[in-house]
């Protein structure tokens, strides 16, 4: 039997006490959550290739049938279910990926997001307050990413999560990873949380206030409020403001601790230090010449590394662990920058002082992964070529930009694509 299903019915059933762990989590919006739920489980096989959906849906169903899923629920979920190509196309474009940072900020933390954004908190004052006592999780964070995800709840989707997740996991691109999202999805209503008709959400399957897919909410939905139901899907955001405290708690929150901050750079620093696998204390950090906006050390908030987003051009941030708790959420540097940002101005805080290499576009998907690619045949691994720049892209590009003499920041541009189409190696 497929684990994949079996924990999944193993979670409806209570028996699973999740434990958090890994470098990535299911995050709340493809592409965060796969590397978790990998981590965790092994999913159902994927789909064969040539299938037609019809088909792919038959096999399935016949495969969760076989593994507890009632055949009402089944024909239920799927009644009127079809394949949407249009879920696909906005899988391929997220605009964590799609944009330059500095485009991404200007919208994520917008002065009508922030203004929005301090007008929840007074309303929502009295839960957030006993959300962050309970979990230990600022609640300017836990604000900031119902910010992101809905607007404050204003917009929580509309798409079939059962449709959508059968259609992603047709594409086969990730097919592992969203049939198991899709069982989940199909354990959810097993356990009668919630019906078919109210079972709406993203494009890839997020769904509520803060967009838990459907493994984050078997593993982590409260029922903050004491009514006896986990409810994300509401107006009421109270239990989802809670499951994402608690989400971050799991995955190791420290209070206190900020995800990171801006941070002025030597005119002579080695470029090569900025690298996510290299930690230093902010006071070792400053003997380097790394210092804050005030011209001081930063706080010792603990181990820390130099993250340049926007390259050399552009503005350097200290993070703190915090910040790869961000990213079990969605691993995107972009979505974790833009949250701790908009935390950071729910409270008061200013703008990001330095500025960005506007002159620079976005790499399309193709040009991201040709990146990748040419990287790759050159002798600088990428360990995967999905479009996507990760860490293990930007080191890489680091690698091979050191090789030819070049600042070695890691940022993938234009230009340093060209620069490895003209590489003969």
């Amino acid at each position: 039997m497929a684990r994949a299903l079996i924990l999944a019915l193993a979670f409806a059933a209570g028996a699973v006490a999740a434990q958090a762990g890994g470098t990535f989590g299911t995050s709340l919006r493809p592409p965060a959550r796969p590397e978790i739920v990998e981590d965790r489980m092994t999913p159902i096989p994927a789909s064969l290739p040539g299938k037609e959906f019809g088909e792919w849906l038959d096999d399935f169903r016949n495969r969760a049938a076989m593994l507890g899923l009632d055949e009402d629920v089944l024909d239920r979920a799927f009644r009127g279910v079809s394949y949407d190509p249009g879920i696909i196309r906005r899988d391929e474009n997220q605009s964590e990926f799609a944009r330059t940072l500095w485009e991404y900020l200007e919208t994520a933390v917008s002065d009508a997001r922030i203004r929005n954004g301090r007008a929840m908190m007074r309303k929502h004052a009295r839960t957030l307050d006993a959300i962050e006592s309970r979990y230990g999780v600022e609640k300017q964070i836990v604000a900031a990413i119902w910010g992101l995800e809905s607007a404050y709840g204003s917009w929580r989707g509309s798409t079939n999560v059962i449709e959508a997740l059968a259609s992603l996991a047709f594409d086969g691109r990730r097919a592992d990873f969203f049939e198991s999202e899709l069982v989940a999805a199909l354990t959810i209503l097993q356990k009668g949380e919630t019906t078919p008709e109210n079972l709406r959400g993203s494009w890839a399957g997020a769904m509520g206030h803060t967009q838990f897919m459907p493994t984050s909410y078997l593993l982590y939905a409260e029922d903050f409020d004491g009514d006896g139901r986990r409810d994300i899907w509401s107006d009421d955001p109270t239990d989802a403001l809670a499951s994402t405290a608690r989400y971050l708690a799991r995955f190791g929150w420290t209070y206190g601790q900020p995800w990171g901050v801006e941070v002025t750079l030597p005119e002579d620093f080695d470029y090569l230090q900025a690298d996510r696998k290299i930690t230093r204390s902010p006071s070792e950090w400053a003997r380097l010449g790394v210092l804050g906006m005030d011209g001081r050390p930063v706080p010792d908030h603990g181990p820390a590394s130099i993250l340049l987003p926007g390259g050399h051009r552009g503005a350097a941030f200290m993070i703190f662990p915090n910040f790869a708790v961000l990213e079990s959420y969605n691993p995107a540097d972009a979505y974790v920058i833009a949250v701790g940002h908009l935390g950071d101005r729910l409270m008061g805080g200013g703008p990001i002082r330095q500025g960005w290499p506007r002159d620079v576009r976005a790499l399309g998907h193709d040009e991201r992964t040709e990146l990748q690619a040419r990287l790759t045949e050159l002798g600088f691994d990428t360990q995967g070529i999905d479009g996507r720049i990760g860490p293990l892209t930007i080191d890489a590009l680091r690698r091979w930009q050191k090789a030819r003499g070049l600042v070695p920041d890691g940022f993938a541009s234009p230009a340093m694509l060209q620069a490895l189409r003209e590489d003969r190696g």
